[in-house]
């Protein structure tokens, strides 16, 4: 099982040491070259949206990464990955997201919650975080819910969380992504 990670910018590493961990090789995706290597997913961490997008246009990523995950690719996005996933930017997630919907640096939280098909008293911290608006298909899932804003959502080999999982040491999401790429992997 290898995993990509996307390393334009953001918390890519946490990711890693996370997937290291849980015994699976990751791997960065920097450039074009890189993004040949084979993968059974691909993580999309936090950080700054619109920076990552710039940045995948610049380094020729963005159209290929997009294919890839239309064409079944299990993609597991944070936070900006959320973000990345939706409507108006790679669009291959049938859901509208707020922006920084929580506010600056000073409305960042930490809670628990239950995630759909993963558990409860999941840690979830919001940085700067983002919430879906709206899913716009029956194929989009809402999976948690906090104080009534979607925050984690998943669609075919697709799944997205607002808060940054990689940051709390509970490694169920990343288990449960993981266990998505083998389902997909064997198929």
């Amino acid at each position: 099982m290898r995993i990509a990670v996307l390393a334009l910018q953001g918390a890519f590493i946490e990711h890693e040491q996370v997937l290291q961990r849980l015994g699976v090789e990751a791997f960065e995706i920097r450039q074009l070259r890189d993004w040949q290597q084979p993968k059974d997913g691909l993580i999309l961490p936090g950080g700054e949206s619109t920076v990552q997008m710039r940045l995948l246009r610049e380094t020729g990523l963005l159209a290929p990464i997009r294919q890839a995950i239309i064409d079944g690719l299990p993609v597991f996005g944070t936070c900006a990955g959320m973000i990345l996933l939706s409507e108006g930017r790679l669009g291959t997630m049938h859901m509208r997201v707020r922006r920084n919907a929580y506010g600056r640096q000073l409305g960042s939280f930490h809670t628990t919650g239950m995630v759909e098909g993963v558990g409860k008293d999941i840690p979830m911290t919001f940085i700067r975080a983002p919430y879906i608006e709206e899913v716009l298909s029956d194929d989009c899932k809402v999976l948690s819910r906090v104080d009534g804003n979607i925050v984690a959502a998943c669609q075919g080999s697709q799944m997205a969380t607002a808060f940054h999982p990689e940051l709390d040491g509970d490694m169920r999401l990343h288990q449960y992504f993981v266990s998505l790429a083998v389902r997909v992997s064997t198929m």
